[in-house]
C-alpha cells in the first residue's frame, strides 16, 4: 500500500488566499421543487454538480438524443471524414421518419451545414436521419457511433439504437449522462455550438422557431436541446452564462412546454443566486516539488493535469482549505503525467475537489552509483 506525507499547502507561494483555519460554510436553501422526473444543475468549468434528482436514473431522453448525434457530426468534421459544404441525398426512410421535421424532399440534395441546422434548430428528425446516414451508412450504425462515443465520455448509464430519440425500451440515458455530452459539445466545437442559440431557420421557405423558450426569456441562455415524446415527457437541456460563470441545466420528464421552461429557468437562478466559481491552479503549473530516490535528478515538479475550479456557496471562497498529499517515497524512473500524490480542497468538513498530483516532466534511473548511495540513505530513512 502507498504511503503518504500529508500537509497543508503554503498558499502564499500561490496567487490565492485561503484560511488555514477550517469553518463552517454558511447554510443556503434547498433547490427549488420542480416537478420533473429527473434533473441536474451543474458548473461547466468544475463539472460540479449544484442541485439534482434523480440524476443517475435511466430515463428517455426523447430528442435530447440529437445532442449526442451532433456530437458525432461535428467529430466527423472535425476529423476531416466530412464537410460542412457536402450534399446529402434525403432517403426515404429519412423523409418517412415521423415527429419533428425540416420538411426536406425525398431524392433531393441538402448540405451537411443546413440538415445540421435543423436538426439542432428544428429539431427535424428527418434531417437527423439524413446526417445519420451520410455519416455510418444505416442509422443501426450511427447509433453505434453514438454509442462508443458515449462510453468514451463516461456515459455509464446510456444506450442507443437510434439517432432521433424515437421511443424504445432500450433506448435511454440519465441527466449526469446528459450533461457530460452538452459539456463536450460546447468545449470541443464552440464553432458549432452557436447553432444552438439560434432562434429559427428557414428551409424550403419553411420558418420554424427553436422551441427553447428560455432563448426569448433570458439573455444569458445560449443553448441548448428540447425534447418531447408521450412516454418521455417535455424535456429541456439548457446552457447559460452570467458574469464568466455558465451552468449546464438538465430537466427530463416534465408535464408541458412551460412546465419545463419554468424548472430550468428556477434550477438555472437558483445555481447562478448561491454558487460561484472560481479558478485555483492551472494545468501543468508546479505546485511543489518532492525528492526522487534512484533518478538521475534528485527533484521532481508536481502540478495538475487539468486546471482546477471549484464551485462553492457564495461568500465562501476565503473559508476554501487547501493541502496536499505526497507518496511517502519517489523512485525513479518517474514518467511524465505519473500520479504521485493529490491536491485536497476542502469547505469545512466537505471536500470539494480532490485532484492527482502529477509529475510535470520525466525522472529516469540515475547512475549505478547514485542508486547504490539513495539505497544505503533509504535503509535509514
Amino acid at each position: 500500500m502507498q504511503t503518504f506525507r500529508h500537509f497543508t499547502v503554503l498558499l502564499g507561494l500561490f496567487s490565492f488566499i485561503f484560511t488555514a483555519a477550517v469553518q463552517a460554510a454558511t447554510p443556503i436553501p434547498k433547490p427549488p421543487e420542480v416537478g420533473a422526473k429527473g434533473y441536474l444543475v451543474e458548473d461547466f468549468l468544475s463539472g460540479q454538480a449544484i442541485a439534482a434528482k434523480n440524476a443517475d436514473e435511466p430515463l428517455e431522453p426523447a430528442s435530447i438524443t440529437k445532442l449526442m448525434s451532433a456530437y458525432v457530426v461535428f467529430t466527423e468534421i472535425r476529423d476531416g471524414s466530412l464537410s460542412l459544404s457536402d450534399k446529402v441525398r434525403i432517403s426515404e426512410k429519412a423523409w418517412r421518419t415521423p415527429g419533428s421535421r425540416m420538411f426536406v424532399e425525398v431524392n433531393s440534395q441538402v448540405t451537411v451545414a443546413d440538415l445540421i441546422k435543423g436538426m439542432i434548430v428544428e429539431s427535424g428528425n428527418d434531417a437527423t436521419v439524413a446526417l445519420a446516414e451520410q455519416v455510418a451508412g444505416s442509422e443501426d450504425s450511427f447509433a453505434a457511433l453514438m454509442n462508443q462515443h458515449a462510453q468514451r465520455l463516461g456515459m455509464t448509464h446510456t444506450h442507443f439504437v437510434n439517432s432521433t430519440g424515437l421511443p424504445d425500451k432500450e433506448h435511454y440515458t440519465t441527466a449526469r449522462d446528459i450533461v457530460r455530452v452538452a459539456r463536450a459539445l460546447i468545449k470541443e466545437f464552440p464553432e458549432y455550438y452557436r447553432w444552438y442559440s439560434e432562434k429559427k431557420f428557414t428551409y424550403n421557405d419553411i420558418t420554424q422557431y427553436n422551441r427553447n423558450k428560455l432563448l426569448w426569456r433570458d439573455e444569458s441562455v445560449d443553448g441548448m436541446k428540447t425534447g418531447h415524446t408521450e412516454s418521455a415527457g417535455y424535456c429541456l437541456v439548457t446552457s447559460a452564462e452570467r458574469d464568466g460563470m455558465r451552468l449546464i441545466s438538465v430537466v427530463l420528464g416534465t408535464k408541458s412546454e412551460e412546465a419545463r421552461a419554468d424548472a430550468s429557468q428556477s434550477l438555472l437562478n437558483y445555481g447562478f443566486r448561491f454558487f460561484e466559481t472560481h479558478k485555483l491552479y492551472d494545468a501543468g503549473k508546479k505546485l511543489t516539488s518532492s525528492r526522487v530516490w534512484k533518478g538521475a535528478t534528485e527533484n521532481v515538479d508536481l502540478g495538475l493535469r487539468d486546471t482546477l475550479y471549484v464551485t462553492i456557496p457564495r461568500g465562501e471562497y476565503k473559508h476554501l482549505d487547501a493541502s496536499m498529499q505526497l507518496h511517502e517515497k519517489i523512485i525513479a524512473p518517474v514518467s511524465n503525467g505519473q500520479a504521485l500524490g493529490d491536491v485536497v480542497i476542502r469547505l469545512g468538513d466537505q471536500t470539494v475537489a480532490d485532484k492527482n498530483l502529477v509529475a510535470l516532466q520525466p525522472v529516469a534511473e540515475g547512475s549505478f552509483w547514485q542508486r547504490i548511495v539513495d539505497e544505503a540513505l533509504l535503509y535509514f530513512e
